[in-house]
C-alpha cells in the first residue's frame, strides 16, 4: 500500500547524524539494505541486518515530534532524505514502504530480558579478542597453499574463528565484531556493555546500539529498545 511521505524531525541534528552514520555502515555491507522502522511517542527504533555478520543491529534515536508507525523502507532512500549539516539539519523524510526481506518480520522478544551469567568481559578484553581474531585470520589466510586460496576456504576460516564464544558466555565473537564494525563498541575501560538473554535470543547492549541474535542452533524473529526511558516494541 502506498502511503504519503511523512517528514521526520529529530530531537537535534546530532540524532540525525548518528542515524546517518549507522545507515551508511549498513549500506557498506549491503547496498540494497532495507531497515524496519518502529516509532512510538518521541522515539524511533531502526532495525537492520548486515549480511556479513548474520545478526540484527538496532539503533534508537530521539524524535522532536510524536509519531506512531511501523514500516520497512530502503536504507539508502532514508539516508538520502536526512539533512545533517544544511539549513534543515535534523530533518528527514519517511520513504515509501518496500517489501522487506524475511528477517523484517522476525524480531526479538518484547520483554523478559535478563543479564547473562557469567557476565560479558569488559570492552578492553572484547577489543583484544577482536584484534587476536583478525590476526589469526590473516595468518591462516596467508598460510593457505595457492591452490586453496579461494573465497570458500576463507569463509571456512572466518566461520571457525567468528563462531567462537566470548568469555564463557554463549555470545559468538561475530556479534562483537558486528558491534565494532557498526560503531556500537568502544575499547575504553569504563564503556558500558552488557549481555542480555530472553528465550532463544541474546542481545549485546551498548549506549550506541544493540546487536541481537538467536542462540546457537535456534536459527533467525519482537525487541524492546529504550530511548529516554521509553521502550519501543514490535
Amino acid at each position: 500500500m502506498t502511503v504519503p511521505v511523512q517528514s521526520l524531525l529529530f530531537a537535534d541534528a546530532r540524532e540525525a547524524a548518528d542515524l546517518a552514520a549507522f545507515l551508511g555502515r549498513l549500506l557498506h555491507y549491503d547496498r540494497a539494505a532495507a531497515v524496519r522502522l518502529q516509532a512510538g511517542g518521541g522515539a524511533l527504533a531502526v532495525f537492520g541486518r548486515p549480511p556479513s555478520f548474520e545478526v540484527l543491529a538496532i539503533r534508537a534515536v530521539r524524535l522532536a515530534d510524536t509519531h506512531d508507525f511501523d514500516v520497512t523502507v530502503s536504507a539508502g532512500e532514508l539516508l538520502e532524505s536526512l539533512d545533517v549539516e544544511g539549513p534543515d539539519a535534523g530533518a528527514g523524510a519517511l520513504p515509501q514502504p518496500v517489501t522487506g526481506p524475511p528477517w523484517t518480520g522476525v524480531l526479538p522478544p518484547r520483554g523478559g530480558w535478563r543479564e547473562c551469567r557469567p557476565a560479558l568481559p569488559g570492552p578492553v578484553a572484547l577489543g583484544a579478542a577482536l584484534s587476536a581474531a583478525v590476526t589469526e585470520f590473516r595468518g591462516r589466510d596467508e598460510a593457505l597453499p595457492e591452490d586453496r586460496r579461494t573465497r570458500a576456504e576463507r569463509e571456512l576460516i572466518g566461520r571457525d574463528i567468528w563462531s567462537r564464544t566470548v568469555g564463557g558466555t554463549e555470545l559468538p565473537l561475530r556479534a562483537v565484531h558486528a558491534a565494532q564494525a557498526l560503531g556500537f563498541l568502544r575499547s575504553a575501560p569504563d564503556f558500558p556493555v552488557a549481555l542480555l538473554a530472553a528465550g532463544a535470543w541474546l542481545r549485546l547492549r551498548t549506549p550506541f546500539g544493540a546487536i541481537a541474535l538467536r542462540r546457537a542452533g535456534a536459527g533467525l524473529g519482537p525487541l524492546g529498545v529504550s530511548v529516554g526511558g521509553q521502550e519501543l516494541r514490535s
